[in-house]
């Protein structure tokens, strides 16, 4: 796993995945599996006070990539993209249906983005059914923020994925 280093990310390391819902009907709550800027615990924390961090996970034959323009962020936002063969990391967060909520209005969906139904692993194998975020619609790639780009490259260190 590795950054896209061109983007000035940290060599080794990309980044590949926006969030995952996992639902747990056996034990009452929903798992999100954050990438890109909510992999970040103080921006997740601001989104959805109720988010609690439980460990750290894969998904699988994805890539990150920016694309489209935010006006936000001033550039491109992170989205998954299917390739096969690459794998994405990313923080597991214990939630509930208002964070969910929460989540979803932060990141404007479904206009924005849309959930997605992967299939996360732990590295002790361990697998979820998961729900992500993606981009609405396919654009084209696009540089994204330096500031965005900090945002992500903090959560990866907030979840010792560096």
């Amino acid at each position: 796993m590795s950054f896209n280093t061109n983007y000035g990310l940290v060599a080794g390391i990309t980044v590949i995945g926006t969030l995952a819902l996992i639902h747990n009907a056996e034990r009452g709550h929903l798992y999100y599996f954050a990438y890109g800027a909510l992999l970040n615990r103080k921006l997740m924390l601001s989104v959805a006070p109720q988010a609690k961090p439980r460990q750290s996970v894969t998904l699988a034959h994805y890539r990150l990539v920016f694309s489209g323009w935010s006006r936000q962020s001033h550039g491109g936002l992170a989205t998954l993209k299917s390739f096969r063969g690459e794998r994405v990391k990313g923080g597991l967060y214990d939630i509930d249906e208002a964070s969910l909520r929460k989540i979803e209005q932060y990141l404007d969906a479904p206009r924005t983005f849309v959930q997605l139904k992967v299939m996360v692993n732990t590295e002790s194998g361990e697998s979820f059914e998961a729900t992500t975020h993606v981009r609405a619609r396919a654009e084209e790639e696009s540089k994204p923020a330096p500031e965005y780009l900090a945002l992500i490259q903090q959560g990866y260190r907030d979840w010792d994925l560096l």
